[in-house]
């Protein structure tokens, strides 16, 4: 039996046939894969460039076990959350799962909660299990652990309730004692800049109410939001590793002390300096099995998030350098390129971007939701070959604008300049409806079809500035759709703007439509690709279409 992308083609052969020979040609690009990747890492000669990451995995913490590498990082309002990066060699990471299927307090989550939700986490590797501490700043200090972590996670444990509670990090010291410290969100606590120690039951069971600041701002001069503790020990000293300054103009500090209780001093240990890499700080240090030491951390980049990089780590007097230190006075900067550290397995140059032809019964790991989803959003199978959206309420919450939708389905911006292409088609009773590509962000665009109440179909193009704060979508461009079937085009440039484009089976090029569109991040989070279906009329008849997400090169 044929399948629906064979029809979906034909007809679309079909139509290039009576409309153009080089269309036709155009047509056979569609059901191609598309392989090259708009960002690797990687250079093949034994070094890699930075960012080793050049997407929005922000507060990164890795740990290290047995030479394998297993990433973290924040993942706020997006289900799933906590996300599991793993690599052999620090450079090329592979996304294999999220610690968080679904957000907690399910309910709550259930609603857009843009820049709350998970904050910075820690991932450790103790009594033969992985841990991961995660902040909520609305509810407090969570945990979940695993033996596997490509595996099921437990279902989290809030170990510490309480507002303003921020980025926790466990040590298991060698007296047998545990400890958490912890940083404060001036948002919900009334105070920041201060880090907070409290002792820990070895199994994390047990979290002291009665605790001590012991790193406060105040004590030391210049300082300001210190935030995102990482906690370590080495050679006697207790040493805690912590981002202040702010996450686009800050820097990274150490804190070190012989007694756990303090007094810590202070020493900045990577900063911009003459580098192009703003804010390089919040991170995890990671001591390699061939006794190699190397800082990853991150860049905010605006429209871009907060991108991952990795730096070269040396200790000089029980003091890390990460970076290069130029001028020898202790204070490294980044580098935007570097031997590879040492590996037990050296892979082929890879990039965690992944194409998806919706040819699988699950989604694609790139893929989170705006908020906690069902299953009932979406199907793999409906229409074999293809995702099936159907269409979510158009209700009071999102009725002038997308930022409250908790059915976007939505993408990390994975590179400084690509183009990305889907198909989409729109079933003709789905009245009522909007459906499409979108470039999401407190500003926002997208493309895609409007189908009436009466079922006439539009070709729109859709901007919205300031959704947060409660803009109302407006129609750039609009014209009547006579074919069924549309193929979707973005291209991002660098400095994130972007240009829309379609083309139909009756057209041979892309179409350009509205102007250039200026990318904006979200509530602490880059900007985002996405697909939705939403209609004032939904039912099991309305839905929409998408044949493959594709990520390609520019020339």
């Amino acid at each position: 039996m044929l399948s629906n992308k064979y029809y979906f083609y034909l007809a679309l052969f079909l139509a290039c046939l009576s409309s153009s020979l080089g269309y036709a040609k155009e047509s056979k690009l569609l059901s191609s894969t598309h392989t090259q990747s708009p960002w690797q890492a990687d250079l093949g000669n034994g070094e890699y460039k930075n960012p080793i990451l050049h997407a929005d995995y922000s507060d990164p913490d890795v740990v290290a076990v047995n030479g394998d590498y297993y990433m973290t990082a924040s993942s706020f309002n997006s289900a799933p959350g906590l996300p599991i990066l793993h690599s052999t060699d620090l450079v090329n990471w592979q996304l294999i799962n999220y610690a968080l299927p679904i957000q907690l307090p399910q309910e709550h989550f259930a609603q857009v909660q843009h820049g709350n939700g998970v904050w910075a986490p820690t991932i450790r590797f103790h009594d033969n299990k992985f841990w991961i501490f995660y902040p909520d700043p609305d509810f407090g200090i969570y945990v979940t652990t695993t033996d596997d972590p490509a595996g099921t996670w437990s279902t989290p444990q809030l170990i510490l309730a309480g507002k303003g509670l921020i980025d926790p990090a466990p040590l298991w010291d060698d007296n047998g004692k545990a400890y958490l410290v912890h940083a404060w969100a001036k948002s919900r606590a009334g105070f920041n800049n201060v880090l907070t120690l409290r002792e820990m039951k070895d199994d994390a069971s047990w979290v002291s109410d009665k605790f001590t600041h012991i790193v406060d701002g105040k004590n030391y001069p210049g300082y300001r939001t210190i935030e995102g503790p990482k906690f370590y020990k080495r050679n006697g000293y207790y040493y805690i590793f912590a981002p202040a300054g702010g996450v686009d103009l800050g820097w990274q500090s150490v804190f070190r002390a012989k007694k756990i209780t303090g007094p810590y001093e202070a020493k900045v240990v990577m900063a911009q300096g003459n580098s192009v890499i703003n804010g390089p700080h919040q991170g995890a240090w990671v001591h390699t099995q061939f006794d190699e030491d190397w800082f990853i951390h991150f860049q905010s980049k605006q429209a871009y998030g907060r991108i991952t990089h990795l730096q070269p780590m040396r200790w000089d007097n029980d003091w890390p350098i990460i970076g290069i230190d130029k001028n020898g006075n202790g204070t490294g900067q980044p580098v935007l390129q570097h031997t590879k550290p040492r590996s037990k397995i050296n892979p082929q140059p890879t990039s965690i971007v992944k194409n998806d032809e919706f040819n699988s019964p699950e989604l694609n790991l790139l893929w989170q939701w705006n908020a906690n989803p069902s299953s009932s959003w979406y199907s793999l199978t409906d229409n074999p070959g293809f995702l099936r959206l159907y269409s979510q309420p158009i209700t009071a919450q999102n009725s002038t604008n997308l930022w409250s939708t908790p059915s976007l389905l939505l993408q990390k911006i994975p590179a400084e300049q690509f183009a990305f292409t889907t198909t989409l088609q729109v079933n003709k009773t789905s009245l009522a409806s909007s459906s499409g590509l979108i470039l999401f962000g407190e500003d926002y665009a997208w493309m895609g079809i409007k189908t009436s109440s009466t079922g006439e179909q539009q070709l729109v193009y859709v901007h919205c500035f300031n959704a947060r704060k409660g803009c109302k979508e407006s129609i750039v461009e609009q014209q009547p759709l006579t074919q069924p079937y549309l193929e979707l085009k973005v291209v991002l440039q660098p400095g994130a703007t972007a240009i829309f484009s379609y083309r139909t089976a009756a057209s041979a090029e892309f179409q350009i439509i509205g102007e250039h569109f200026q990318a904006k991040k979200g509530r602490w989070v880059g900007a985002k690709l996405g697909l939705f279906s939403l209609s004032h009329t939904p039912g099991a008849s309305s839905y929409a279409d998408f044949d493959y997400a594709r990520y390609d090169t520019l020339d």
